[in-house]
């Protein structure tokens, strides 16, 4: 997972990730992301499969997620977060 940090933005590309080990990174990194970051660019690809593309779109869940937006680009995925809560809690 290569990530790419942007004012306000994270770009995190999964190209060669397997579904379950992108899964359980891009919760990590939501859970640890900082709190000026108020979007994730997942590029996850679709030329080679759409698994990692549904994962994205359908399976992950977490509390920062407050929407999920596609893009013109079919082979990315934009999360908009919600404000990191006060005290900055970080999980694992």
């Amino acid at each position: 997972m290569h990530v790419t940090k942007k004012p306000g933005t994270l770009e995190v590309d999964l190209h060669g990730l397997r579904v379950e080990d992108a899964k359980q990174r891009l919760e990590h990194l939501l859970w640890n992301v900082p709190a000026d970051v108020t979007e994730v660019r997942v590029i996850h690809g679709y030329n080679g499969g759409q698994a990692l593309r549904d994962m994205v779109r359908q399976r992950l869940k977490h509390p920062r997620i407050a929407a999920k937006l596609l893009t013109l680009n079919p082979g990315e995925t934009r999360l908009l977060l919600r404000p990191a809560p006060h005290g900055g809690k970080k999980r694992p």
